[in-house]
């Protein structure tokens, strides 16, 4: 699913990372050979990753996508405060940022956290489910131009 952002045509590379509270690196291995598999050069900044140093490498990498992941649950509530602080910079309020996995510990509530990161400035959000992946490959093509990337 997309948001308010927008796509647009990225070739400056994709920066892959977990959020802070989380611990978990298969997912994040996982995303960059899938990144990688679609064409794309990527920066893997690893699990547990503190707010100010991601916001910083975006800063410095200027990134064409920021892709976040968590697989423990805390997913809306690191996320909804790493967007904002990676909005609050201009050079960033458009740079294509989605997050995906396990953004809560229950079922319940799963339209609200997806309305409220869309709402906060997440251009996606894919929330585990059984078509994640196939709609991130989607988004990661339309947002490059590559109509073949769900293939």
């Amino acid at each position: 699913m997309t948001g308010p952002h927008g796509l647009a045509p990225t070739g400056r590379g994709v920066l892959v990372s977990g959020l802070a509270s989380d611990a978990h690196t298969w997912n994040l291995m996982y995303l960059q050979l899938l990144i990688e598999e679609l064409g794309h050069p990527v920066t893997n900044l690893g699990p547990c990753v503190p707010d100010e140093l991601l916001v910083g490498e975006c800063l410095r990498r200027a990134p064409g996508l920021v892709v976040l992941s968590s697989v423990n649950g805390h997913g809306t509530q690191d996320g909804l405060r790493l967007i904002r602080a990676l909005r609050r910079h201009g050079r960033l309020a458009t740079t294509p940022v989605v997050i995906g996995g396990m953004l809560g510990i229950t079922e319940e509530g799963r339209e609200e956290r997806v309305r409220q990161l869309l709402a906060a400035g997440f251009d996606a959000v894919f929330e585990n489910g059984t078509d994640a992946v196939a709609l991130f490959k989607d988004y990661v093509g339309a947002l490059t131009g590559d109509r073949h990337a769900a293939s």
